[in-house]
């Protein structure tokens, strides 16, 4: 038993060191990005040489170089601005080379949102594993006008409705008469589906097969595009409500038909009528 603890306990440090680790590099990437990109802005260009893995590239031209850099400056500073700010967004490891996007391996991609005043755009930026600086940085063809956030967050109103009313159907499961009650908390926790997902950027989609685990949602908020709602149908709650409904209609049932019956036929009557008869002719005798 002590083996098992100290291994479940191992386990457990070693998630929690790698996932450490695995935040301090995206903060890096994202700093990294940043660093580069306002350099570039102010047109520092050494500053952006020294974050890139110049020591792969051989025989390069320094001077034409830099002119790429003030080209692809131009582009930025037309398009959304001198003042930016900046998001992390995900990132790939990059083990092998593949064919299909021609990267090199040993590397990370990582994508960086950015945005100005009024529209918001995304860096690819591809960093070198060894060195920890950039390979390549390019800008996708996105351009979208910053949305208005107050809608996403209406949206969340709906997704606290959902999640308080699977927390009421749990306390009903607990407090109710149902059998294995423990199938109807999986049920309730698990069958979320289909989902509603509301983007800042793209608006409303919906899912048919896609559940939601965490009480029927999940909710993400990076930069803009990576603000996302998902609110999953309690269809798990609505059936368990459904049986407890049903549990409750059943005493009711019963009662009406032990206290209205119908008459019987003919002269046979009810045992209940015959021991009032008989109870009343003992009382006049």
């Amino acid at each position: 038993m002590k083996i098992l603890l100290r291994s479940i306990l191992l386990i457990t440090l070693a998630c929690c060191l790698n996932c450490c680790n695995l935040i301090s590099s995206l903060n890096s990437y994202r700093s990294t990005t940043e660093a580069f990109t306002n350099s570039l802005i102010n047109r520092d260009f050494d500053k952006c040489m020294s974050l890139m893995a110049m020591e792969q590239a051989h025989d390069i031209n320094i001077p034409q170089f830099k002119v790429g850099l003030d080209t692809f400056r131009s582009v930025i500073v037309k398009n959304f601005g001198t003042k930016l700010e900046y998001s992390f967004m995900k990132a790939e490891k990059r083990f092998s080379s593949n064919k299909e996007d021609n990267l090199p391996p040993n590397t990370t991609l990582v994508l960086i949102e950015f945005h100005g005043d009024k529209y918001v755009g995304i860096l690819q930026v591809l960093f070198d594993d060894k060195t920890k600086k950039i390979d390549n940085i390019k800008t996708l063809d996105v351009k979208q006008l910053i949305p208005d956030m107050t809608k996403f967050w209406i949206f969340g109103l709906f997704a606290a409705i959902v999640v308080a009313f699977n927390i009421y159907t749990i306390v009903m499961v607990k407090r109710s008469g149902l059998k294995r009650k423990w199938l109807s908390y999986i049920g309730i926790i698990l069958l979320n589906v289909p989902s509603i997902q509301y983007q800042a950027v793209d608006g409303l989609f919906f899912k048919l097969l896609n559940f939601q685990f965490l009480l029927g949602i999940s909710f993400q908020k990076m930069g803009y595009f990576g603000s996302i709602w998902a609110v999953g149908i309690p269809l798990g709650a609505i059936i368990v409500r459904w049986r407890i409904s049903q549990l409750n209609k059943e005493p009711d049932e019963l009662y009406l038909a032990e206290n209205y019956a119908p008459p019987l036929p003919g002269n046979i009557q009810s045992p209940a009528i015959h021991e009032g008869e008989e109870k009343k002719d003992t009382d006049e005798q």
